[in-house]
C-alpha cells in the first residue's frame, strides 16, 4: 500500500509541519473520519532506522549500551542507526551502523523482521537483520562522538537474553523484538529460511 492507495474515507484533507528537526519532523493532518468528522492527528515523520542483530559463531549478540536522554538511561542496545535518507538501502544502511558503533563486517546478512516502533505517534519503520559471519571491520574505527563516546560493548548468549527481555530487564525495542524474533525463527523454518536481506520493505512503502 502506498499512501495514494489509502481509502477515500480515511482521506487526509489538510498538512501542516509546526516543527521540522534535523532528522525528523512533526506534522499535523486534518483526517477525515468514516464518518465525516474531521479530527487533527499530530505525529513525528521519520527517515526510518535500521538495526542489527549481529550473532557470532558461540551464539552471543553484540550489545551496545549508551545513554538516551529522554528516558534518562542508558540501555543495552544492538547497533542501530537512521536512513541518512527517505529511500536509502536499508542493508547499506545497516553496514555502515555496524561498522560505526562496533567496527564489526559480517558476511551473511538477513531480513529478521520489520516493525513500527510507535504506529500512534509516528510513522518510524524499523527494519532488523540479522547478522552472522562476523569479523572485524577493515580500517580505522569510526569517530563516534556525544552519546556513542562512552558506549559499552559485550557479547551476551542468546538465552540470558530471552531470560533478560522475560525478567523486564531490557527495554530497547529493537533488542527485545530482535531476539523474540530470533527464537521464534530457530523454532520455525530456521534462519536461512529467513528473508533475503535485499527484500521488498512493505512497512516502508512511501518516502516522508
Amino acid at each position: 500500500m502506498t499512501i495514494k492507495d489509502i481509502p477515500a474515507e480515511w482521506e487526509i484533507r489538510a498538512t501542516h509541519t509546526p516543527f521540522t528537526g534535523n532528522k525528523t519532523s512533526v506534522r499535523t493532518d486534518d483526517v477525515v473520519m468514516p464518518n465525516g468528522n474531521v479530527v487533527h492527528r499530530d505525529y513525528q515523520v521519520h527517515p526510518g532506522s535500521v538495526a542489527v542483530l549481529a550473532l557470532d559463531d558461540d551464539d552471543r549478540v553484540l550489545l551496545i549500551r549508551q545513554y538516551r536522554h529522554p528516558v534518562r538511561q542508558k540501555l543495552w542496545e544492538i547497533p542501530a542507526g537512521l536512513l541518512d535518507v527517505p529511500g536509502e538501502n536499508p542493508l547499506h544502511a545497516a553496514q555502515r551502523e555496524l561498522y560505526e558503533e562496533a567496527h564489526v563486517k559480517a558476511g551473511d546478512w538477513r531480513v529478521l523482521t520489520d516493525v513500527y516502533t510507535t504506529a500512534g505517534g509516528c510513522d518510524e519503520a524499523v527494519r532488523i537483520f540479522l547478522a552472522r559471519e562476523l569479523a572485524e571491520a577493515d580500517g580505522e574505527r569510526f569517530e563516534v562522538e556525544d552519546e556513542e563516546a562512552d558506549m559499552e560493548y559485550a557479547r551476551v548468549p542468546v538465552a540470558d537474553l530471552v531470560r533478560g527481555v522475560l525478567a523486564g530487564e531490557l527495554h530497547n525495542n529493537c533488542l527485545v523484538v530482535g531476539v523474540l524474533s530470533l527464537v521464534g525463527a530457530r523454532q520455525g523454518d530456521g534462519l536461512d529460511a529467513l528473508r533475503p536481506a535485499d527484500a521488498p520493505w512493505p512497512a516502508r512503502p512511501f518516502t516522508s
